[in-house]
């Protein structure tokens, strides 16, 4: 026990030599590393359950308190500690501490003492016929009464000696069942602290492996330099360079299906407004009144030929229109020269013909509109720069952002890359300074010697407890014994007796009963004091192992006694900083230790080992990562010349936007396509004409007004028609145009938008790539900030765990020392001892009832009749 004990206490200062720092709390992961520590499963899970017999142990520890009320001693054990159990310690305040147990013990010698005395004495005295021997009974009025009294007290007392010997084989029956336990027990316990000793240095593997894991993480955000630093800082003038770009290229390209072409990934097609029928960019929804910005050179080319054309046939046929009406106007007049207008009926109608030529006319206004020949020949001046390619250079210089990034930080990614490498080398030599191995090494070996002891005292401790086994067993068996005398006396007694018997003529039954009374309080005074006499032992070692060690054990009393001051060793203020730490002024008890085992702490800061060898000064997060923020800032990326529109685009645009569109009287061209290209109807004139030609008489005159009928209806059909539907298609291109021209304002706005996108590229280039710089750093060096302060928290707080530690000294001390041992201990001699202490009023008893029972040689003689009970 000796060895285990002191192998005990050398688990607590496991690890002397393993390294550490302070005692920082987690840090929060990042989402692409969660480093876990592995973790091993131990057999020995939690605290022992005693089960339902618990019950009886604490009815003991009450009453254990009650006789030994006084608190822990810790200055008096201190004392004896100090003076090596000297004969000069102050034992008074040994004595009133022990008090109760001496009195109870000195109770029990006592007992032990008078007991056989007594016996003896009474054995004579009723040899003699005294002392209630002789065979003669006196008949009392109360005999009735006191033998009911009697039988019925000692009946209760047997019950409570069955219950105390019931105690006692439920005790021995634990220390058997208990020390088989524990090998089990002591193997589980041995198996868990080699699993913790394997499980460290694979901890410490695991550790050095995640920086792999991290380097791995940054080299592939360094190998990506172009999407993660490049594509930051495109993003950063996406939403003021792109939305310029899909204008100028909406302005300047349409595709046949109604959709422009987006050369820059993000841009997304969304439906415009139905007045635009078409779809375009995000950036290019810009409907108004005035028309669409999309497609808007090229719409207001194809308006302005479509105008040109419709202006160019309405001259032509004007002109046409005119000289045929001219000539059907003065080939009217000429035959109303014919005599039949001066005679009746021929001349009212001749006169309302020559009346109404007048109307026959033309508009001449529509060949007086003026041209758009200006105006278009500018629009394909413009059409004629590829406006088109000059925004596509502009989307690709946009474009070519990550890989210049890339190009330009090539060589500083390959300083980093070496940086990180180096790092890790220095990583790997801090954790090859632990002397783990070494230690370890050592300790196995006396976990070894120490468990060999164990396994070589255990078979004489089931030994032991097999002699101890067999005689408690005779004890609880032989107080069976003398318990089954006096419940068959009572038995018989009581029903073997006759109320109508006088005591000379009572029967076997009942005299037998008395016999059996006698039988066992002669066994009573015969064996009791041999069993006071083991429970005096069994009280005196039982009691002081639960006052003195398990008690104490239990509220950490007992390691505040050792974590006094010079103590253990007269030069070492803390014995335990002294054996750990080689420092024993530095406060380390034994009280820490296990509490801090207890609540599954690392062995550092268990043993506060950053006195010896301090792992955040070995991991300083500064000093690893000063030099990568060195590396990146002395990155250097130049994105000049990134140009989204070189002159000759922005000359284009403002040539467009001054193209003299807006300038256009376009209140003259519609008025003028709702008027009609005649001044008269030419349908409703010609017939009217032919009416009017059927009142005259026949002859040369009615049938050259009919054919001046025709040919105006003809010049209707043939040329009227068509003009009409030019002047449609005109109205329709000057209202086009018109809405057209409206969005030359937003081109105007677009050459602002470029001009300040431009300069904002100018202005805020370097100080973007400044911040995104630097914010690519941070997340690259934040990767293995978090991995360094993991390794200090996991040194620190998680590697080797010491949990097993203080569940082994729990095991060893709690529950083998205690559960398994001590408390089986005190239940036993409180069941036999409680059991040998009814004995003597029940003895008592069973003689003097024994008297009620048993045929007596005399009896009392009375004249008058015998009195009847």
């Amino acid at each position: 026990m000796a060895h285990l004990l002191g192998f005990l206490l050398l688990l607590l200062g496991l690890c002397g030599d393993l390294v550490s720092g302070g005692q920082p709390s987690a840090p929060r992961p990042l989402e692409a590393l969660n480093y876990t520590l592995p973790t091993a499963k131990y057999r020995i899970q939690q605290a022992y359950e005693v089960g339902p017999i618990s019950a009886l142990f604490r009815m003991v520890h009450v009453f254990l308190y009650v006789v030994q009320p006084h608190a822990f001693p810790e200055d008096t054990v201190r004392k004896i500690i100090q003076k090596k159990f000297e004969p000069s310690v102050d034992y008074e305040k040994v004595v009133y501490y022990e008090m109760g147990i001496i009195i109870c013990s000195f109770l029990g010698l006592l007992f032990i003492l008078l007991m056989p005395l007594v016996g003896c004495f009474v054995c004579i005295c009723r040899c003699c016929n005294k002392c209630g021997g002789k065979m003669h009974q006196r008949e009392k009025e109360d005999m009735v009464f006191r033998r009911k009294c009697l039988g019925a007290t000692l009946l209760v007392i047997c019950i409570l000696i069955s219950l105390g010997i019931i105690y006692g084989f439920v005790a021995n029956h634990q220390v058997r069942t208990r020390v088989k336990r524990t090998r089990r027990l002591a193997d589980s316990t041995f198996r868990d602290l080699r699993t913790f000793l394997d499980q460290t240095p694979k901890q410490i593997k695991y550790i050095l492996a995640q920086y792999n894991t991290t380097k791995d993480l940054a080299f592939s955000d360094l190998n990506n330099i172009n999407s993660k630093l490049g594509g930051e800082i495109c993003g950063q003038l996406k939403p003021v360079v792109i939305p310029v770009l899909d204008e100028i290229k909406a302005m300047a390209t349409a595709d046949s299906s109604g959709y422009h072409p987006m050369s820059f990934p993000s841009s997304s097609q969304v439906p415009l407004e139905p007045s635009c029928r078409r779809h375009v960019c995000w950036a290019c929804v810009r409907c108004s009144e005035a028309g669409c910005i999309p497609t808007a050179i090229r719409e207001t080319k194809e308006a302005l030929e479509s105008m040109k054309s419709s202006l160019d046939s309405l001259h032509s046929s004007s002109e046409q229109l005119n000289r045929s009406l001219t000539d059907v106007r003065t080939s009217v007049e000429q035959s109303l020269q014919d005599p039949q207008c001066l005679v009746q009926p021929g001349v009212e109608t001749c006169s309302s013909i020559q009346t109404s030529l007048s109307q026959l006319q033309g508009n001449s206004e529509l060949g007086q509109l003026p041209s758009v020949d200006a105006e278009l020949n500018k629009v394909n001046d413009v059409l004629s720069t590829d406006l088109d390619g000059m925004v596509e250079q502009g989307y690709k210089s946009f474009n070519d952002i990550p890989e210049r990034v890339q190009q330009q930080s090539t060589a500083v990614v390959a300083e980093i890359k070496k940086v990180l490498d180096s790092t890790g080398s220095e990583i790997d030599s801090v954790t090859q300074q632990l002397p783990i191995k070494e230690t370890l090494d050592n300790f196995i070996g006396y976990m070894n010697e120490s468990e060999k002891y164990l396994h070589d005292i255990l078979p004489k401790v089931e030994e032991a407890d097999s002699y101890w086994w067999l005689v408690c067993l005779i004890i609880c068996f032989l107080l069976t014994l003398i318990i089954i005398f006096f419940n068959l006396g009572l038995l018989l007694g009581v029903c073997g007796y006759n109320r109508l018997a006088t005591p000379t003529t009572r029967g076997c039954v009942s005299n037998t009963g008395g016999i059996f009374l006698m039988v066992g309080a002669g066994l009573s005074f015969l064996f009791s004091w041999i069993l006071m006499l083991l429970v005096v032992v069994a009280f005196i070692v039982g009691a002081n192992m639960e006052k003195l060690i398990c008690e104490p054990y239990a509220n950490r009393k007992l390691f505040r006694v050792l974590d006094t001051p010079y103590l253990l060793n007269e030069d070492w203020k803390y014995y335990l900083s002294g054996m750990v730490l080689s420092k024993p002024d530095i406060k380390l008890t034994f009280e820490q230790v296990y509490s801090d085992c207890k609540d599954d702490k690392g062995i550092y800061t268990t043993l506060q080992l950053q006195n010896r060898f301090n792992i955040t000064e070995q991991l300083d997060i500064g000093q690893h990562t000063q030099k990568l923020v060195r590396e990146f800032e002395s990155m250097n990326i130049n994105l000049d010349g990134i140009v989204l529109l070189d002159d000759s685009g922005k000359r284009n645009l403002q040539e467009f936007s001054e193209c003299g569109i807006d300038k256009i009287d376009y209140a003259s061209y519609l008025t003028q396509t709702g008027k009609s290209p005649t001044k008269v109807n030419l349908l409703s004139f010609a017939y009217d004409l032919e009416a009017k030609a059927n009142h005259l008489p026949p002859g040369n005159l009615k049938n050259s007004m009919k054919e001046a009928a025709q040919n105006i209806t003809a010049i209707h059909e043939q040329q009227v028609i068509p003009m009409e539907q030019s002047l449609v298609t005109l109205h329709r291109s000057v209202k086009t145009l018109q809405l057209t021209s409206g969005s030359l304002q937003g081109v105007n706005k677009t050459l602002y938008s470029l001009d300040d996108a431009q300069n904002f590229i100018t202005r805020n280039i370097s100080s973007i790539i400044i911040k995104e710089t630097k914010k690519f750093g941070r997340t690259i060096i934040s990767h293995f900030e978090y991995y360094l302060q993991w390794v200090e928290y996991a040194i620190t707080e998680k590697l080797a765990s010491c949990k097993p530690v203080a569940t082994a000294l729990d095991s060893t001390v709690q529950v083998i020392f205690c559960t398994y041992l001590t408390d089986p201990l005190n239940l036993f001699w409180f069941g036999i001892g409680k059991a040998t202490l009814l004995l003597l009023p029940a003895l008592i008893l069973g003689i003097k009832l024994a008297k009620y029972y048993r045929r007596m040689e005399s009896e009392d003689v009375y004249d008058d009749e015998p009195l009847r009970y």
